[in-house]
């Protein structure tokens, strides 16, 4: 399976993939405003053992299959620096 990403100009660390290049017109129009500008980044085969840098390729290649897209969204903050105890009595 191939897969073109593009990346939201809008959104940090934002990505789409798509199962057919510039097909923009799967995107349900709510989703395609806040993306606004998408560029091309990459184009990649998906194949079952190929590793992802943040996503499961698994879960990748079943949205495209089902919705035509799949949308790859920036890390949740695990833990915050600002606000977790640093063990200080201060």
């Amino acid at each position: 399976m191939h897969a073109y990403v593009y990346k939201s100009q809008r959104k940090a660390d934002t990505y789409v993939y798509l199962a057919e290049r510039d097909a923009f017109d799967v995107l349900p129009d709510p989703v395609r405003a806040q993306l606004g500008e998408l560029i091309f980044v990459l184009d990649v085969a998906l194949t079952p053992d190929r590793k992802l840098a943040r996503e499961d390729v698994a879960t990748v290649r079943e949205k495209l299959r089902t919705q035509k897209f799949h949308l790859q969204m920036p890390p949740r903050l695990v833990h915050d620096p600002l606000t977790e105890d640093w063990g200080t009595d201060a």
